[in-house]
This record gives structure tokens, sequence and C-alpha cells, in this order.
């Protein structure tokens, strides 16, 4: 392991047999309610060779957590089965619960001398769901010259078998923005309860009458975009709302949004750091319905 300002490097397995020559930057991100500080692990996939050179389809897939270490050695086995062919970025906020450094044990275990590398990243004194995002979205860009970036929840209620999806839709149908969506035909949520998801559509239909009918999931956090609308767009925001704001400003750019859909499930290990409670989701929707009520 190689220690270089900040930044652990070790290997990862690489195969080229599924989306070759394409980098992909998976950001792990996890709920957490609105009014509690959060801390965040982002995961960034470089999928294709080493020394491949740049095209129209280099590609990163983005996770943020905080304290999702029962949760992240089954996500990096997901997506290395959905996408074999994956180098990891790991922005971790300092989690004291391991995560980090399961992280490192995976990626030593599968290390050899062709392999792609892991690098770890750990911010410190830095917090926030969407600054953590920002970040992955940068390191992929700026640091390992990727056209695309995607990134969903570590706690696999979003499939990582999805991931490829998203990305089929900027790479074979043009789009500039791809969502995940829970509500429209193929798509489901079934990992909240009738309360959050009524609370959900609500929103999800405000925001459609106000912003924009291209899209039916505005508060999916299940992204993939191309890096020039990255460059163009920075998100903004504390928490679910810069999906909402970020969706909504690219549409009125002219960016092509489009939607795959995905089934929710609920999480399997650890805390959800969803509300638990009608006010902590009243909280958030009220930071939701501000977002849109500025974007009409």
């Amino acid at each position: 392991m190689r220690l270089n300002r900040g930044v652990d490097s070790v290997n990862f397995a690489e195969r080229r047999d599924l989306l070759p020559c394409h980098r992909i930057s998976v950001f792990l991100r996890f709920r957490k309610p609105f009014h509690t500080q959060i801390h965040s692990l982002s995961v960034v996939v470089l999928v294709g060779p080493r020394n491949s050179s740049s095209n129209a389809n280099d590609c990163l897939v983005a996770v943020c957590t905080y304290q999702e270490a029962q949760n992240i050695d089954s996500m990096l086995s997901g997506l290395r089965r959905a996408l074999p062919d994956a180098r990891v970025l790991v922005v971790d906020d300092n989690s004291p619960d391991g995560t980090s450094e399961i992280v490192t044990s995976v990626a030593k275990e599968l290390n050899n001398a062709l392999a792609t590398r892991v690098h770890l990243v750990r911010r410190v004194g830095e917090k926030g769901l969407t600054s953590a995002i920002q970040r992955g979205i940068d390191e992929a860009i700026n640091t390992h010259g990727a056209t695309i970036v995607t990134w969903m929840d570590c706690d696999l209620s979003m499939p990582p078998a999805d991931v490829p999806k998203l990305v089929r839709l900027l790479t074979e149908e043009g789009a500039d923005l791809a969502v995940g969506s829970r509500w429209i035909p193929g798509g489901a949520d079934v990992a909240h309860g009738p309360m959050a998801r009524t609370l959900s559509w609500i929103i999800n239909r405000f925001a459609m009458v106000l912003v924009g009918r291209q899209v039916h999931d505005y508060t999916s956090g299940f992204i993939a975009g191309r890096a020039a609308l990255f460059k163009e767009i920075r998100l903004r925001g504390d928490y679910g709302e810069y999906c909402i704001d970020l969706l909504g400003r690219a549409q009125r750019a002219g960016f092509r949004v489009q939607e795959a859909p995905y089934v929710c499930v609920p999480r399997t290990a650890g805390d959800s750091k969803t509300g638990a409670n009608l006010w902590d989701y009243l909280v958030k929707g009220r930071n939701y319905v501000a977002t849109v009520w500025r974007l009409r």
C-alpha cells in the first residue's frame, strides 16, 4: 500500500469482459435524518484498463456512506459482479466503525500486478452528503479523466446490478443525465412504509408540475451523468434536495434527462439513517418543497 498526499493506493482485480474501456466511478451514499450532520464515504469506481486511452465513454460510479461496515463488503462485491473492470476511489469521512479498513482489506485481497488501483481518500473535518458526492465527481473528472459519473446509496437499497442500465442510457441512448426511478413502470419502493411512500409521491408530483414532466423521481439519488453536465452544474443543498436541484437545473439548461426503472429494497444490515417518524419526514419535505418552489 502506497501513501501519497493523504491517498492510499491499492490494487483491485481487473477483468475486461464487461463494459470494456469504460471508467465508472461509484459513490456510495446513505440516507440520514435531515436535521443531523452527515458524514460520508464515497466510492469511485473506474472501469477499463488502467492505461487505456481516453474515449467518449470513460465513466466513473459513486456511493457515499458513513458507518456502513456491515454493507460495504456486499456493496463492493455487487459492483464487482455488475462491473468487473472496476477501479475504486473511496473518500471516507473518518468512519469510526472500520468501513474504510474493510475497503482496504478487500482491495488488498484482490490485488495482482496488472490490477486497477483502489485509492482511499480520508476526509477529516469535512461533513455532508452533497459535498461528499461533489468531491467524488471532482475526483472522477479532474483526477481520473472520467466522462461519465454515477452514484447510489451504500445500503444496497439501490441494486448494484442496475448501475449498467443507467450507464447504457448515456452511452447508447444519448442521455446527458440518467435517473433510477421508482415511479415509472417497472420501478417500485418496497423499502419504506406507506407514510414515506405517500410523501415521496406527493413531492415528486409537485416537482413534475412545477419543474418538468421529463422526470418522475426527483428524489431518487440514483444518478448517472456526463462530465460535460457536471462541469456546468455543481451540486447544491445539504441533503436529498440536491437531487431535485440537479435534475431541475439540468432540464432548464437543455440537457437530455432519461429514467430507468429500479426497485428500492430494504437494507439487510446496519441502521437506517432515514427519518423514522413523521416529524423527520416533514423537516426534510419542507426543504424539498422549498427547492421545487425556487426552481419553478
